[in-house]
């Protein structure tokens, strides 16, 4: 009985302790203010980030380009701290993409947009579609619905009200042609582009596979479309200090220039 009593008081003595006890917390750890890992999609990205790269050198930042050819990967390695920072994705895309994976990413400023455009192999024009004929968009969330969206100003379909940048197939209300939609990995539809009739294919990866957009499109987003790509940290470094000096060089007027010269209004500065 005794002994009994003494290991409850002991019990007792080691949960006050516990419970009196500091919570643990992780602390916060600034990003370098010298050097930085970025994580980009191959094609234009990887170029505009190359330009920065090279104006940071002359400022003492150093910039590590990680390059990748989807969209998934990126966000991981931001979130797991593979990456300091990504630029490759719009808001959209980044918000429903952290939501579905529970990730801590943030937008910290805006790069370009990139007009995604509607491409044939063999058609001229959205005229020339067919009764039944296939088209293809990106199976991801985000840019689905941005290519429904844009299948919808090209008065190809109609989708139901106010779903907007939620849309999917499911959403389509009116298909007069009646098309077949064929959703496939954005990265893979220039390459599948001789298999289907037309498809949206976003503007990085049609200049990817030498595509000149508002050559070579047969309908192209307007240019004041609301889908910006932007710069996304992991929110604890949201208010790094070299996270400043990194956009100011980014939104630069001389970064500006590059992207007006290199993309002649294919890629247009976002800020």
């Amino acid at each position: 009985m005794k002994k009994t009593l003494i290991l409850l008081l002991a019990l007792f003595a080691i949960l006050s302790l516990t419970a009196c006890s500091e919570p643990v917390t992780q602390e916060h750890t600034p990003l370098s203010e010298t050097s930085l890992v970025i994580g980009v999609t191959a094609g234009p990205h990887e170029e505009i980030m190359e330009k920065v790269k090279e104006i940071a050198a002359r400022d003492g930042l150093a910039i590590d380009i990680k390059v990748f050819t989807d969209y998934v990967l990126p966000n991981i390695a931001l979130a797991e701290g593979d990456l300091d920072i990504n630029s490759f994705q719009h808001k959209p895309y980044l918000d429903n993409f952290k939501s579905e994976r529970s990730l801590d990413l943030i937008e910290i400023a805006n790069t370009v947009n990139f007009p995604m455009g509607i491409y044939s192999k063999d058609l001229t024009s959205l005229s020339d579609l067919k009764e039944g004929d296939s088209v293809a968009l990106p199976n991801d969330p985000t840019n689905g619905a941005r290519a429904l969206i844009l299948f919808e100003s090209a008065n190809l379909i109609k989708l139901a009200d106010n779903v907007g940048v939620e849309a999917t197939v499911l959403d389509i209300v009116e298909n007069p042609l009646n098309l077949n939609f064929v959703e496939l990995e954005a990265s893979q539809l220039p390459r599948q582009l001789g298999e289907v009739d037309a498809a949206a294919i976003n503007a990085n990866y049609a200049i990817e596979h030498s595509y000149v957009p508002t050559e070579d499109s047969i309908f192209l987003e307007p240019s004041d479309a609301p889908w910006v790509n932007v710069i996304a940290v992991r929110t604890e470094n949201k208010d790094d200090v070299v996270l400043d000096k990194l956009v100011t060089i980014y939104q630069s007027e001389e970064v500006r220039q590059f992207i007006v010269d290199r993309f002649q209004g294919s890629i247009i500065p976002g800020w």
